[in-house]
């Protein structure tokens, strides 16, 4: 494939095995960039790792809980043996409870911190020094519409997804002069496995709830995303960027 936009850069993006972090991991590898996929999921990432390989990608799998700073380190390592080191983190994996702030529990309210928020930090944190290294480089965390807005129930979620937009701004002032940028995307309602599930009833409220009048699709987040990582977006750091189909603005 000739203009390949990733060419030369390498991947850790989390949640990849499906959903938005799968869309990413395709539209990263089409793209040119070497990719390590992170999950939990160990047959359906190691099954898109190959697919990738097949379509003439470098790509490999590689198992991750992101809330172990063990496993991240382990990852990056990985990463850095393989492809010679790390230009892009994408930070996919997230977890949804729908309780509100009553009926919420400890258990689900850590759960969902450890996963989304918690997975967050340890991933730039590990990932940074490589990165960093690069002196071209660029991490994009995946937040969502409800850490902009809010809406009732989904208290931890909306929690998490809040403060990974002022963790990736902090990141962003940070580490803006050593050559790394870092920005969230921030998607409203996306044909996910995540988001599958509910009532006709309740999907036809969100689509009538966004200007577009559909749910959006996961290629629509990732290709958000390949402009952030690529180099198209040399002066474009520490912005939240809304894939919502105009729900947040109505």
């Amino acid at each position: 494939m000739t203009n390949q936009i990733l060419s030369g850069k390498t991947a850790i993006i989390t949640g990849a095995a499906s959903g938005i972090g799968a869309a990413h991991a395709r539209l990263f590898s089409q793209q040119g960039a070497n990719i390590l996929l992170c999950d939990i999921q160990q047959e359906l990432g190691r099954a898109l790792a190959d697919e990738l390989k097949g379509n003439g990608g470098k790509a490999e799998f590689f198992n991750l809980d992101v809330s172990s700073g063990e496993q991240w380190q382990a990852a990056v390592d990985t990463a850095v043996s393989l492809f010679g080191g790390v230009t892009t983190l994408v930070n996919s994996a997230g977890i949804v409870s729908p309780a509100g702030a009553e009926k919420e529990t400890m258990e689900g309210w850590q759960k969902v911190v450890a996963t989304n928020q918690t997975g967050i930090w340890l991933g730039m944190k590990t990932v940074l020094p490589e990165l960093v290294k690069s002196g071209n480089s660029a991490i994009v965390n995946i937040a969502s519409m409800l850490g902009v807005i809010a809406s009732p129930g989904a208290f931890a979620y909306q929690a998490t997804k809040g403060a990974i937009r002022q963790m990736t701004k902090s990141v962003a002032l940070e580490y803006g002069s050593r050559g790394v940028r870092a920005n969230t995307v921030c998607p409203g309602v996306i044909e996910t496995p995540m988001s599958a599930g509910g009532s006709e009833q309740i999907r036809q409220m969100q689509i009538n709830a966004t200007t577009l009048k559909r749910f959006g699709q996961p290629i629509d987040v990732a290709n958000c995303s390949l402009f952030l990582c690529s180099d198209m977006a040399a002066y474009v750091t520490a912005i939240d960027m809304l894939v919502d189909g105009g729900t947040s603005a109505a």
